[in-house]
């Protein structure tokens, strides 16, 4: 499968750095508590492929790419706001109309439609907040980007993200470049805050190193509903950190649609 769309769903925001994403919020913490450093945690989300577009798609002569009008056009992230279907089909496969609500790498947000014949079959991954990668143009024209690698639309993710400030360029070059480990959560409790549609949680993690030695983490950080229940205590999840500074984790979650 060429190209790959990337479902996930997120309480309060457009969609929420490469490979990986989607972070969870850093508001206001404080650094010191009773005295000691409340080490910092960052938590992204991996996006994972929760169907191919091409499958999405099947029938449609677009053969896994986008028109010519969009080739090389820039990647955005579209939530959708509206769908329904038209009253034509090819194949019996179905036009369905789409709009979306796009946020570009730039920071800037729109509103777009577009016209794609879904397989029948898939019309469920394609309902209100479903998010999903598109291409636009400057006069708001976008297109399901059928033709985009999984790389490049998580490169689009990220710089969403980052252009509204739900990840920090440090989070980011954390996702990118960081060492792979293990964690199991030790314990995630409720503080009952909520921020943004989110759920301010305390989470504590115990983050296993390659070399097996281990060390603690605890930070309070607000969650997308979407990813607390892969983060209840006894769950193992993929970390990645800096082998020269532990103070800030990544944690590779998947977004559920």
């Amino acid at each position: 499968m060429r190209a790959l769309a990337w479902v996930f769903l997120l309480a309060g925001i457009a969609g929420t750095t490469a490979y990986v994403v989607r972070g969870l919020t850093s508001d206001h913490d404080t650094p010191w508590l009773n005295g000691l450093l409340s080490v910092p945690l960052v938590t992204v989300i991996v996006v994972p492929v929760m169907f191919s577009i091409a499958r999405l798609t099947k029938g449609v002569s677009l053969s896994g790419g986008v028109h010519r009008t969009f080739r090389g056009a820039p990647l955005g992230i579209g939530r959708v706001t509206g769908v329904a279907r038209t009253s034509l089909s090819v194949s019996d496969q179905p036009l369905m109309e789409i709009e979306l609500e796009v946020d570009t790498p730039e920071g800037h947000t729109f509103r777009g439609r577009t016209r794609q014949v879904v397989d029948i079959t898939e019309l469920g991954a394609v309902r209100i907040g479903t998010t999903l990668p598109v291409r636009y143009l400057p006069d708001g024209r976008v297109t399901l980007a059928t033709d985009a690698a999984p790389h490049e639309v998580q490169a689009a993710f990220d710089r969403v993200q980052l252009a509204k400030g739900l990840i920090t360029p440090r989070q980011l070059h954390i996702a990118e470049h960081g060492t792979d480990a293990h964690a199991v959560v030790l314990s995630l409790v409720p503080t009952g805050e909520v921020r943004h549609d989110r759920s301010v949680v305390d989470l504590t993690l115990r983050v296993t190193r390659p070399d097996r030695t281990m060390f603690d983490l605890t930070r309070q950080r607000a969650l997308p509903p979407s990813v607390i229940p892969q983060l209840q205590p006894g769950a193992v999840v993929r970390v990645r950190y800096l082998p020269h500074d532990e103070s800030e984790v990544t944690v590779l979650t998947r977004l559920k649609p």
